[in-house]
């Protein structure tokens, strides 16, 4: 399955970038942007998953079954290299982007994500995008291995793969409607391997620019996973899930060159198991979390940052609510 998914991906965006061009020249002018940010988290099993619950990343991670694994400080490295040029029908933008977390005392942790993005506009102020998103062998805890005959803790790690597109349209001045769809899959290592779960999504997104200075960002998805477990009822283990996420995001520019970035972010999971002896069978989870972020841009190349994260989640099954917090500061570079 991994190989058809990535082969097909490539042919997509080979053929995409072929139909796009219309003359050699327009490789020559690349734009090349680096991030970088060191953070402090509470808890690293928890650390991957709050990063990335946004409306433009990954905001149904894999499912979490052992929290609580300490803090530690992160550095996070990132590097996007970029084109842009116009042909018959409009601009076509091109964006190739790796971006990791390095974990100083539990590189266990430690992982990678890679992704190409293709994005279109039309003379009718329509933007066509597709991106692909490869995120490999991601370490999630020493969890239970229901294969075994002890049940003995073992590394569980997980590769995910997926291709999700967008339409988006600007409807009136300063309103664009943009509406997401993806289909991906999340592969576990061999010990969890019942765990391979299938899923798609389709969401709408709304940007509105209320005034000069000031933005809002609203969307939701559903999503559907079904994972192999479900037909494995030897394991009593069957992840399949029906989710709905929801987001708000605004900027405001408070002073000049620096913009105050405010996200709240809720999630909520309902386990579709009917397997006796699954915990989570009618479980569901519910997840909050809520994002603030200062920006100042000391130049037309160099941006600075600093911020702040809380989430909590609550699964119907746990006696507790699981908090973490995540601080950081950092900067970005472009040439």
């Amino acid at each position: 399955m991994k190989r058809n998914l990535s082969t097909g991906t490539v042919l997509v965006f080979v053929g995409l970038m072929w139909l796009g061009l219309e003359e050699q020249q327009c490789w020559a002018h690349w734009s090349t942007e680096i991030e970088g940010a060191v953070y402090y988290t509470d808890d690293v099993s928890l650390f991957s998953s709050s990063r990335r619950l946004a409306l433009r990343e990954d905001p149904t991670q894999p499912v979490i079954d052992v929290t609580g694994q300490g803090s530690d400080v992160v550095f996070e490295p990132e590097l996007t290299i970029g084109n842009t040029w116009n042909n018959r029908v409009g601009t076509t933008s091109l964006s190739i982007r790796s971006q990791g977390f390095i974990f100083a005392e539990q590189s266990r942790f430690t992982h990678g994500t890679y992704g190409i993005s293709l994005e279109q506009t039309l003379p009718s102020e329509t933007t066509l995008s597709l991106r692909y998103h490869y995120g490999p062998n991601l370490f999630l805890g020493d969890n239970v291995d229901r294969r075994s005959e002890n049940e003995s803790p073992t590394e569980e790690r997980v590769t995910t793969h997926f291709l999700a597109g967008t339409i988006e349209q600007e409807m009136v001045d300063d309103l664009t409607l943009r509406v997401l769809g993806r289909y991906g899959v999340r592969l576990y290592n061999e010990n969890f391997a019942h765990r391979d779960t299938y899923f798609w999504t389709i969401g709408p997104h709304v940007d509105w620019a209320l005034r000069p200075g000031i933005a809002l960002t609203v969307g939701y998805h559903f999503e559907r996973g079904l994972a192999d477990g479900r037909n494995q009822p030897q394991f009593r283990d069957d992840i399949s899930y029906i989710n709905h996420y929801a987001s708000t995001e605004l900027e405001v520019e408070v002073y000049e060159h620096t913009t105050l970035e405010l996200a709240l972010h809720y999630e909520r999971n309902n386990f579709t198991s009917d397997l006796t002896g699954d915990e989570r069978k009618g479980a569901t989870e519910d997840v909050w979390q809520g994002d603030i972020e200062i920006k100042h841009q000391l130049s037309n190349a160099i941006q600075i940052n600093v911020g702040f994260q809380r989430s909590q989640r609550k699964a119907s099954f746990e006696p507790r609510t699981i908090i973490d917090s995540n601080v950081w500061i950092g900067g970005t570079y472009q040439f």
